[in-house]
């Protein structure tokens, strides 16, 4: 059958390709059906991915497949633009050859900044130097090598960082943003290097977190450290919810709306502690000094604000 009819069932013969008596065997279905995650480009998710649903409903209203949904997840993913914001194509002279990237920058570069170049639902254009960045934040992962210490713990000045970047790499990878997963990778990157040192159980936990996005370099590492064994069969690291939490949160001061200062609390710090604090701050008691205080407003990790006449 022509274009999209055949096209919105294809993942139905995959069950079973060679069945020349039917669509796909029942027991085939039974086993396969449905699809865990059907993901696809932006552009089809009408004349794709929508059909394919209304297409699969009515299989399963004549009776032909044994689910009523045909997968258990559907997303699209968006578009990558050429340099001048418009879509590839070879008319407007504007494609991007991957083989040209990867024999300049490697593969791992490639990986890393399609993964990084935006949300994984939105389009976004083409950049040069983004790559460049990538290609960079892997060198310095690289050098992380030439700072290593013995340590088969996370240090005290690096645990705490260490345990939120496994929580979040590990929240973004599940939701699908790679792109805040990386971000967070290269966050962790500049402590390390702010610290000049990393110690061998950080370095095993950077390169398991780093292992999904930049394969090569995070087992050529694991390899030069003789570690044991391959980064992708390790077991995730795991994180301490409680070292996720921040001991301080700073938090903006304002006057009639208008920030004034900033200011690091205990972030368990009681309501009326911290609007003291506050007023005792040079900056803000300048502001509030002759004035007429109207009301007082703490929210809890934010801001205080402080309404004057």
């Amino acid at each position: 059958m022509p274009q999209w009819a055949g096209s919105s069932w294809y993942f139905l013969r995959y069950c079973d390709p060679h069945n020349d008596m039917a669509l796909a065997a029942k027991e085939a279905l039974e086993y396969w059906m449905p699809v865990d995650w059907y993901n696809g480009g932006m552009e089809h998710t009408t004349l794709h991915l929508l059909y394919s649903r209304f297409w699969h409903k009515f299989l399963y209203d004549i009776g032909v497949v044994n689910t009523s949904e045909p997968y258990l997840k559907r997303t699209s993913h968006g578009m990558i633009l050429g340099e001048n914001g418009e879509k590839m194509s070879k008319s407007r002279g504007n494609v991007v050859n991957p083989d040209d990237i990867v024999i300049e920058y490697g593969a791992d570069t490639m990986r890393l900044y399609e993964m990084f170049i935006g949300d994984f639902e939105k389009a976004a254009p083409w950049s040069p130097q983004s790559i460049k960045g990538c290609y960079r934040f892997l060198e310095r992962v690289f050098m992380l090598q030439s700072m290593l210490v013995p340590g088969d713990e996370y240090s005290p000045g690096m645990e705490s960082k260490f345990h939120k970047a496994i929580k979040k790499v590990g929240g973004d990878i599940e939701t699908l943003k790679f792109n805040t997963a990386i971000a967070a990778l290269m966050a962790l990157s500049n402590d390390i290097f702010a610290a000049k040192r990393i110690n061998h159980a950080e370095l095993r936990a950077f390169l398991m977190l780093l292992c999904p996005f930049a394969p090569h370099i995070a087992e050529e590492i694991w390899q030069i450290q003789g570690f044991g064994g391959l980064v992708c069969k390790q077991e995730w690291p795991v994180y301490d919810e409680d070292k996720c939490k921040d001991n301080t949160v700073e938090i903006a001061i304002q006057v009639n709306g208008r920030i004034r200062a900033r200011m690091d609390v205990d972030a368990a710090a009681r309501g009326a502690d911290v609007i003291a604090a506050a007023k005792a701050n040079a900056e803000v008691s300048a502001h509030l000094e002759g004035k007429t205080l109207l009301k007082e407003i703490y929210v809890p990790g934010t801001l205080c604000n402080f309404v004057v006449k």
